[in-house]
């Protein structure tokens, strides 16, 4: 090819060579005819989807043998339908596609914001080293924790329960922050991204231009990831209370008292209406600081009327 691209169109067709390592069967083994240990991804196709087999072979390390393993076909087909769910519920609020940054006020929003923003410099970085692994891995990391918690976080808020300044904070920068995912996935899972890009976009996702960080942190204004990581760590917390006692998630917390630094108490007072509706909490009493970072919580749940 070298040769032919100098002989005919006078230079090289490519100066950047990628080699990949081998793939094998579940017992190590290389994969090859003669062994008879080939799979025909036509039925990998057929069963999982083109996006599942794509994620499944991005996920092996460069550089490295890969073997061959159905499971992550299953976790790439699951990604790929919460993809499509999570996008559904975002532009349930509204398919424009116009996201004016002026509206993203809240300080939970614009902490997410930052924390996309550290995302899209990761998977920037590994992608130009042709790390496709790490670019996943992390894409991947943050969506779940955005589709788990921190949607859940601004659920209430999106809904317009806390009124219509702070919904559309929390629309826009859904929006903005879904706009960026469709993007950062679009290498990995191409025909899903561009499914859900083309409910709210004029032309495909593979020609758009890529996410730029100092956008996100411009909207941001600086507040950091730490509003962020507060919130996550309160909701998770009294999650673990209620799965310790054997409640549902959607159990009321009559009185919930948080132990933690005290910034992290301070912190967590800003966004303490967020923490208090995903968390479905009545009341909040004053926080104790303590000098561990891990955050715990006091919690009186309603009495269980199942049992």
């Amino acid at each position: 090819m070298i040769m032919m691209g100098l002989k005919f169109m006078g230079d090289v067709p490519f100066r950047e060579v990628y080699i990949h390592g081998l793939i094998r069967d579940d017992d190590g083994q290389k994969m090859s005819k003669s062994k008879g240990n080939v799979l025909d991804p036509t039925d990998l196709l057929e069963q999982y989807g083109s996006d599942a087999v794509r994620y499944w072979s991005a996920s092996g390390r460069p550089g490295t043998d890969t073997a061959f393993d159905e499971g992550q076909l299953k976790i790439g087909r699951r990604l790929a339908i919460k993809l499509l769910n999570a996008s559904k519920f975002v532009l349930g609020f509204g398919t424009e596609a116009e996201i004016d940054p002026t509206y993203i006020t809240e300080l939970l929003d614009r902490s997410m914001l930052d924390r996309l923003a550290d995302l899209v410099d990761d998977t920037t970085a590994a992608f130009d080293g042709f790390d496709y692994a790490r670019a996943l891995e992390r894409t991947e990391a943050f969506f779940w924790w955005f589709t788990d918690n921190h949607m859940e976080l601004v659920k209430a808020r999106a809904y317009g329960e806390f009124g219509d300044a702070r919904a559309e904070s929390a629309r826009h920068s859904l929006r903005l922050a879904l706009s960026v995912l469709h993007r950062l996935f679009a290498p990995i899972l191409p025909f899903v991204a561009e499914e859900v890009w083309s409910w709210w976009h004029q032309g495909s996702v593979h020609a758009t231009g890529w996410p730029h960080a100092d956008e996100l942190r411009d909207t941001a204004n600086g507040v950091g990831t730490d509003p962020s990581h507060v919130a996550t760590q309160a909701l998770v917390v009294v999650r673990r209370v209620k799965s310790e006692n054997k409640r549902k998630l959607r159990t009321r917390v009559l009185s919930a008292t948080f132990s933690a630094t005290a910034e992290q108490l301070s912190v967590l007072d800003h966004v303490i209406d967020d923490v208090k509706a995903a968390g479905v909490i009545e009341s909040v009493e004053p926080g104790v600081a303590v000098a561990e970072t891990e955050m715990a919580v006091s919690a009186e749940l309603e009495p269980d009327t199942d049992g």
